[in-house]
């Protein structure tokens, strides 16, 4: 964030007129007086401050002699003790020489303070910044640090325009003190082509017509660029209108939002199989985003399809509102249908249909709260060999048709989600953490055909070690019980929780899993990873930390403009494996 405009201190060198009358310190009487012996020191008007401690400040002494520079010194040195606001100096020449008295004019006993123009600092707080004591003689000295405290004290606050713009005090000893906090007075948006202004300026903490705050400003161009619209952004302040006025300048720079593929695949079961995806980050400039993905054509007729849409500002709280509806026929691998044994595993199709529906709100800044409702049913299709040809399984074991009628059928659950975000950029974060605790409430009183409770913790650190590199750590626990579905339970393996292992290898009713990477720049847009990864799943009963599967390894990440992608090579107990995929790992 840059300043076009430097905005300096004022401060009064005091609040009263000083009026230092030299009176017999004209030229020729200087010059008249000039090395006679001072006589005599005194002082008169002091009522409430002792003579002794003005005495104390001033050089000249009885006995001195006299000198012009020296009695200017003097005076000034009187003023400066802060409790008066007039000094005049009178000579009256005698035999022995020069007596010297010092007339000085009080201020006012303070009576009380008051403030106007703060309303993001209450007056109280700025009271308790007041030292000046009441009933006693006003101290300019120590009103002027007081000033000083109280624009220093909004600064710390994050207001940098804040200054205190006048002080004044009445006859009857009530100090006024006005403060200008510094208004926005207006943002302006450069740069968003596509994007409408109030996607950007709804996402801003400091707002026109309020006092500007450079704490405020810094986390709405974090947050801004958390949208994920824009490859940059930018801000700076320009000279307002008023004084100490100014007005917010945000330059973006967009980047693509929208996605659009076409495809084919090909199976035995299936023949030839088109497909089309397209999406938008930020629909029609909107901010909403939307995804479609259809798959169709094939041997039975293939209709696969799915439908989201997330529209992040319903209101003006902020409330969320997004949905999901799908109908996908997909091939599953089930890495041992009564453990975690590879010699079990069972490849099958299986439908999955239904809906979601998700509302957020914030809480707080960095805390947004969830609840999802969702309605799935998975549905056994066929099982199908290695090239996807489908497989006799009229008369599957005893033990297997335990399990698939175990783990098909029709889910209904609530999930309750609480996260706290405060990742200076969640693509690419150097720090802050993220904490995120979610609870999965299926069946009861709203049927279907499991009775499950899931709850899951997460939590995530950045760590900031160099001028680019970073340590990021991440560790999830699970825990569930009653009756779940393979397709509801905890899995850990591949290339999102347990790299050197095949994706979802181990599922279970309980689960932990932690990383550890350390983040350095490669190249323009490519960042290198060096890994290890711990975890496990478990079912039932049977779960031993010792048994925790270990990974480590290194990898690529590589921002390109349909998004970054990673590309990991890492050693488990069964040798290496490379894992190619889409998106951050965390």
């Amino acid at each position: 964030m840059t300043r076009n405009r430097r905005y300096g201190q004022l401060f009064l060198a005091a609040i009263f007129t000083l009026s230092i009358v030299l009176g017999a310190l004209a030229p020729v009487m200087a010059a008249d007086l000039a090395g006679r012996t001072v006589t005599a020191v005194a002082v008169a008007g002091n009522k409430a401050v002792a003579e002794s401690t003005i005495l104390a400040a001033i050089k000249t002494k009885p006995g001195d002699a006299f000198s012009a520079d020296k009695i200017k010194e003097d005076m000034r040195a009187i003023y400066e003790l802060g409790y008066f606001f007039d000094v005049v100096a009178n000579f009256t020449e005698v035999p022995e020489g020069v007596k010297v008295v010092y007339t000085v004019l009080e201020n006012p006993a303070l009576q009380d303070v008051v403030f106007k123009g703060n309303t993001k600092v209450t007056t109280d707080k700025l009271k308790s910044l007041v030292t000046a004591e009441k009933g006693r003689t006003l101290n300019t000295k120590t009103l002027n640090d007081n000033m000083r405290a109280i624009e220093q004290y909004y600064h710390d606050q994050g207001y940098i325009l804040a200054r205190v713009s006048d002080v004044s005090m009445s006859p009857d000893g009530v100090l006024t003190v006005t403060i200008n906090e510094g208004i926005l007075e207006d943002i302006v948006v450069k740069g968003n082509d596509k994007t409408k202004k109030y996607v950007i300026t709804r996402e801003m903490k400091v707002k026109p017509g309020e006092p500007f705050n450079v704490k405020d400003a810094r986390r709405s161009m974090q947050k801004v660029y958390n949208l994920g619209y824009f490859e940059d952004v930018n801000m700076k302040l320009n000279p307002g209108k008023e004084p100490n006025g100014v007005v917010l300048e945000t330059s973006v720079v967009e980047q693509k939002t929208g996605t659009f593929s076409i495809g084919a695949g090909y199976s035995k079961a299936d023949g030839l199989v088109g497909i089309i995806e397209l999406g938008d980050n930020n629909f029609r400039g909107t901010g909403d985003k939307v995804k479609v993905h259809w798959e169709f054509g094939g041997n039975g007729g293939n209709n696969n399809y799915e439908f989201s849409y997330l529209r992040p500002w319903l209101d003006s709280k902020q409330t969320s509102l997004g949905f999901n509806i799908y109908n996908m026929t997909n091939e599953y691998s089930d890495y041992g249908y009564q453990g975690n044994d590879e010699a079990l595993r069972s490849t099958y199709e299986k439908k999955r249909k239904g809906w979601d529906i998700t509302l957020g709100r914030p809480h707080g800044e960095y805390i947004q709260n969830y609840i999802t409702f969702k309605n799935r049913d998975d549905i056994y299709v066929r099982n199908v060999d290695e090239d996807g040809a489908p497989v006799d399984y009229s008369n599957p074991p005893a033990e297997y048709a335990n399990y698939l009628q175990d783990n098909f059928g029709l889910t209904r659950s609530i999930t309750l989600m609480r996260v706290y975000d405060s990742r200076d950029n969640v693509f690419n974060p150097t720090e802050g953490r993220r904490y995120s605790l979610s609870a999965e409430f299926a069946g009861g009183l709203l049927g279907g055909d499991f009775d499950f409770n899931k709850y899951t913790a997460e939590g995530r650190q950045y760590l900031k070690v160099g001028r680019e590199q970073v340590v990021a750590l991440r560790l999830t626990v699970g825990y569930a019980d009653g009756k779940m579905p393979e397709a509801g339970k905890f899995a850990v393996g591949g290339a999102d929780t347990l790299r050197g292992y095949n994706d979802d290898q181990f599922k279970g009713d309980k689960m932990i899993a932690a990383t550890a990477e350390y983040r350095f720049p490669v190249a323009k847009k490519v960042q290198g990873v060096v890994f290890t990864d711990v975890g496990k799943a478990w079912d039932g009963d049977h779960y031993k930390l010792n048994d925790l599967k270990a990974g480590a390894g290194v990898g690529l990440r590589v921002a390109t403009p349909i998004g970054p992608i990673r590309i990991d090579y890492a050693i488990g107990e069964q040798g290496g494996k490379t894992h190619f995929s889409f998106g951050g790992q965390f």
